[in-house]
């Protein structure tokens, strides 16, 4: 399978999905209007990568600032991922960092760790 990218802009964060390092990655800060729009091609791709059974790789997030829109979608992305654990026997484990002195995107980060069931780690850098 391919990788997808996309380069972040202002508003828009840089999406990084390389299969063959078994690594997936968004980046940087999420606040634009349209993130319905902006993620059709992000599931998309994400749901061919998942039709295989049995992956296992690492989901990273290191995210600077995102919206309410944004965080719904993430909260999309986290249970396409338990999904795909319990029904395809995958191992997907989700890397959350977060600026050490960052206690919004902490919090954020042990919410959704809460609201899911997959191997969190909250990363300070």
């Amino acid at each position: 399978m391919e990788n997808f990218q996309i380069e972040g802009e202002n508003y828009i964060p840089t999406v990084n999905f390389a299969p063959e390092e078994g690594v997936l990655e968004i980046s940087g800060e999420s606040y634009h209007e349209y993130t319905i729009e902006f993620f059709q091609p992000i599931f998309e791709w994400l749901n061919n990568y998942l039709e295989q059974e049995g992956r296992t790789f690492t989901f990273n997030f290191r995210m600077t600032y995102f919206n309410t829109s944004s965080s719904r979608r993430f909260l999309e992305i986290f249970d396409l991922l338990e999904e795909y654990n319990k029904s395809k026997g995958g191992n997907v484990t989700v890397n959350w960092y977060y600026e050490k002195d960052d206690v919004d995107m902490l919090e954020s980060g042990e919410e959704y760790a809460e609201d899911v069931d997959l191997g969190f780690n909250l990363i300070a850098y």
